[in-house]
C-alpha cells in the first residue's frame, strides 16, 4: 500500500489527468482504506470543480516576470 504522502501526490496528478493507470489504481485502493485521504480527495475534487466553474486563469510567464520586476524595484 502507498503512503498518505504518495496518495496526495497521485490525487493532485489525477485532477489534471497526469496520473498513470497504475497510480490511479494505487490511489483507489488507498482511498478505500484511508478515510482521511478519501476526504482530502473529495475536497480536492470540489476545489477543482469550483475553479473550473469560475474560469480562473493564471498569469502568463511575461506577466509573472513583470510582477517580479515591480516587486524587486519597490523592495
Amino acid at each position: 500500500m502507498i503512503s498518505c504522502e504518495k496518495a496526495e501526490i497521485i490525487c493532485n496528478k489525477s485532477q489534471y489527468q497526469e496520473a498513470s493507470f497504475t497510480e490511479r489504481l494505487q490511489l483507489k485502493f488507498h482511498l478505500f482504506i484511508c478515510k482521511n485521504c478519501c476526504k482530502y480527495s473529495e475536497k480536492n475534487s470540489k476545489l477543482t470543480s469550483l475553479c473550473d466553474k469560475a474560469k480562473l486563469q493564471g498569469l502568463s510567464s511575461k506577466e509573472k516576470e513583470q510582477m517580479k520586476q515591480k516587486l524587486h524595484s519597490k523592495g
